[in-house]
């Protein structure tokens, strides 16, 4: 049996409220000082902090007392249109019509329109065993493309991970084009080891620059380290030197459907903990590996699951990797990341 529980924007205060409570779920609705409503759901070995009504935003996620989120700049999540002015959270989804970095002839926000955006309804599903948070969102533009989407967020009893799922309809009378980036933004693993059931050489080092990094001559000097490592079939398989990834790392994988059709990739911490995250290749058929350590943001997202590369609309349109979605066709994608 399932049951539904709606949410209403008037039920978050800055003081916590607990709606539910059983043996293996604890659910507290509140709001950040910066006016985000934002659900807490909570299980025998961690919690989740998720973000409602803007763009279902995972802001937090800590399992076995370890927090998986990236170190940032933000203590709070901020109410904003821009990614960029509230980039703390453990997974967002980038996209729907563009996602990634804009190249200079681009013409959509970094990482789409909808990763922030203003939901239109929110509610939980309560299953035994499980609860799911679930949104609405419908975009529509004069002139333009119309879409629903719904994104939901899913944690287990005695879970130590969650299933992140996206369900898009195209609602316009001709066919619209659709980038997708599950973007999961781990914590910085120290001296982690990358895994994966693709091969290492697939991992590509990403050769074009965002206009938002600032490479040094340090930087190029590493970079082309790692070149003369791929020339030779090798790539980066440990975290070494955390100084090196002081400007991020990006490597780029194309075309993963080729080698399998579940991905399961992770990476391990010499203290005996594992990240791990499994997506179906028929859904996403590129991944992205990011890394960055700085006095400000820590990161070794081992894998992030993708429809395109992360370089924004026009060179997927030009790389033939856009999907096109016809009128009143409709595209679902699932991954589960967490603790192995």
């Amino acid at each position: 049996m399932k049951t539904k529980i709606n949410l209403q924007r008037e039920y978050f205060s800055e003081l916590p409220t607990e709606i539910l409570s059983s043996s293996e779920f604890s659910v507290k609705l509140f709001r950040y000082p910066a006016s985000v409503e934002a659900v807490e759901i909570k299980n025998s070995r961690g919690k989740i902090i998720v973000l409602p009504y803007m763009g279902q935003i995972i802001w937090r996620a800590e399992f076995d007392g370890i927090d998986l989120t990236m170190k940032n700049m933000f203590s709070q999540p901020r109410r904003t249109h821009n990614m960029l002015d509230t980039y703390g959270c453990f997974a967002f989804h980038s996209g729907l019509l563009a996602s990634g970095c804009p190249s200079p002839e681009d013409t959509h926000p970094m990482h789409g329109e909808f990763c922030c955006a203003d939901m239109d309804r929110a509610w939980l599903e309560i299953e035994p065993g499980s609860i799911t948070l679930c949104g609405e969102y419908e975009y529509c533009q004069g002139f333009g493309y119309r879409y629903t989407a719904r994104p939901s967020v899913q944690l287990k009893a005695d879970a130590g991970n969650i299933t992140i799922g996206m369900n898009v309809k195209n609602t316009t009378s001709i066919p619209m084009p659709l980038q997708y980036i599950c973007h999961i933004n781990y914590a910085y693993v120290d001296e982690g080891e990358f895994a994966a059931n693709i091969p290492d050489s697939t991992f590509k080092l990403r050769e074009t620059i965002p206009s938002h990094i600032k490479p040094t001559a340090d930087w190029f000097a590493y970079t082309d380290e790692i070149k003369k490592m791929q020339s030779q079939g090798k790539t980066l398989t440990k975290l070494g030197n955390p100084a090196l990834y002081n400007t991020e790392i990006v490597f780029l994988a194309d075309d993963i459907d080729e080698y399998t059709d579940s991905i399961e990739a992770q990476i391990t911490s010499p203290q005996g903990y594992t990240f791990k995250t499994q997506f179906s290749t028929q859904q996403f058929k590129h991944a992205i590996r990011w890394i960055m350590y700085n006095g400000d943001q820590q990161v070794s997202s081992f894998i992030i699951p993708a429809t395109s590369r992360p370089e924004g609309f026009l060179a997927a349109q030009k790389a033939g990797h856009l999907i096109m979605l016809e009128p009143n066709e409709t595209r679902e994608f699932s991954v589960t990341t967490g603790l192995k």
